[in-house]
């Protein structure tokens, strides 16, 4: 699957934040409500919940509500295509033609 510019762009903002990198690895261990996030990440409600937008509009994170709190995990998927992502922007066709000063 061919991802566009804007989609690679999505998922790479999503994990080129400390904070959201430390919030994904939290959710390594499995779901976790934004409760225990706030408290293990000690930031403001308005924070997390900004963080968390950015991370499920990438889908590598999808949440959940659940009574008046929402529980984050992982995404299987979003983390396939990320990875999939990542292989095709790394991997070299070869075969480039002369540049035009080359000859």
């Amino acid at each position: 699957m061919e991802l566009t510019n804007k989609q690679i762009t999505v998922i790479f903002k999503a994990l080129c934040d400390e904070n959201r990198v430390q919030i994904f690895r939290l959710l390594q261990k499995g779901e976790r409500c934004a409760c225990e996030l706030l408290e293990a990440m000690q930031l403001s409600q308005p924070t997390l919940s900004h963080h968390m937008k950015i991370l499920t509009d990438s889908g590598l994170v999808v949440g959940r509500k659940e009574g008046r709190w929402m529980h984050y995990s992982i995404s299987e998927e979003g983390v396939r295509i990320a990875l999939g992502c990542i292989e095709e922007l790394t991997t070299v066709s070869g075969g480039g033609e002369e540049c035009c000063c080359c000859k």
